[in-house]
């Protein structure tokens, strides 16, 4: 068995449902992220690993232990919020200590554990502070401080890094990784951005109304989605999806071209963004004609005139192919 396996979970709320028998393991040292949009059903999920949340049906196994109904003091995990849950009439030593003494942990330990953990997320000269006198980052490495003097082998994330500005995120996504792999911790992370999952995690589990829709290495959902909604959450911009007669076609914006030779187009808007511009067309002549707000990135910046018509390009071997009934991808007999 793996070292945290969940098996057909769901949780309902009144007359929804919110995870919809879900399954998945995962093995002792990997990072995973939920990802999914918001309403999803990935912090339900997270919330009944945690023992917050009690699944409708459904098991959830912890090192080969029966954890579903435990509550969450005897499930041997550590859980980072959102909003860092920190006790704000506290310093950062008593946050960091407060879990250890709650467990009447040996003194001598709890100021080994300390120390060591403040030594990893760089809080040494913080400790007398209150949460108060900290930045946000500094918010979060109390929090993250408090996760490693548990020695809980699994932790679980709740978007830790949403209320950071996105320099101070970009940091923080790194020393989350670094930490995790020089700890070995086995990490679930939930997250609604698609690029912190991507650049972060081992492993991804993208979630969409309650349900599993993709499971796999994070090149997996770019390279191979294997449905429209995958196809169009992963990307930014998303996958162009064009419906045909039979079929739905997609199309990364990046794998597109200007070309004379090639599909004529009507341009709607012109955006630049610093390293590429990015397009939206619609597609006037050709096999593609009727398809409408297009988008296709162009390295540089680009000033093109709304209404002004080009012509575009792209390789057949870049086109996924998906069923216009099911939505799933298109797997050639």
């Amino acid at each position: 068995m793996s070292f945290l396996s969940i098996s057909n979970l769901t949780k309902k709320f009144e007359n929804s449902v919110a995870v919809n028998d879900i399954s998945f393991s995962i093995e002792q040292g990997e990072f995973i992220s939920l990802l999914g949009p918001s309403g999803c059903g990935k912090s339900t999920t997270l919330n009944m690993l945690a023992g917050l949340e009690t699944p409708s049906s459904g098991l959830i196994h912890l090192n080969q232990r029966d954890i579903t109904h435990l509550p969450p003091g005897q499930r041997n995990l550590s859980m980072i919020f959102q909003s860092y849950a920190l006790f704000p009439h506290l310093s950062v030593k008593e946050n960091i200590l407060f879990g250890l003494k709650a467990r009447r942990v040996d003194k001598t330990e709890q100021q080994k554990r300390l120390r060591h953990a403040v030594d990893l997320v760089g809080l040494g000269e913080h400790l007398h502070k209150k949460p108060s006198q900290l930045s946000g980052g500094q918010c979060q490495r109390v929090a993250l401080g408090r996760s490693i003097v548990s020695q809980a082998p699994l932790c679980l994330m709740d978007e830790p890094l949403s209320n950071l500005d996105t320099k101070l995120r970009n940091e923080m996504r790194s020393e989350i990784r670094q930490l995790q792999k020089s700890l070995g911790l086995t990490v679930v992370y939930v997250t609604h951005d698609q690029i912190e999952a991507m650049s972060m995690a081992d492993s991804i589990i993208l979630l969409n109304k309650g349900k599993v829709e993709q499971q796999g290495a994070p090149e997996s959902f770019y390279q191979h989605p294997q449905t429209t909604f995958v196809a169009g959450f992963i990307g930014h911009p998303p996958m162009n999806l064009i419906t045909l007669n039979q079929h739905i076609l997609g199309i990364r914006p990046e794998h597109i071209s200007l070309n004379p030779t090639g599909y004529k187009a009507k341009v709607n808007s012109c955006d630049y963004q610093g390293a590429a511009t990015v397009l939206d067309i619609d597609i006037i002549e050709g096999p593609f004609a009727g398809a409408k707000r297009i988008q296709f990135s162009l390295e540089g910046k680009h000033i093109l005139a709304v209404d002004s018509l080009i012509a575009i390009q792209w390789p057949e071997k870049a086109q996924h192919t998906f069923s216009l009934s099911t939505g799933k991808r298109f797997v050639p007999q």
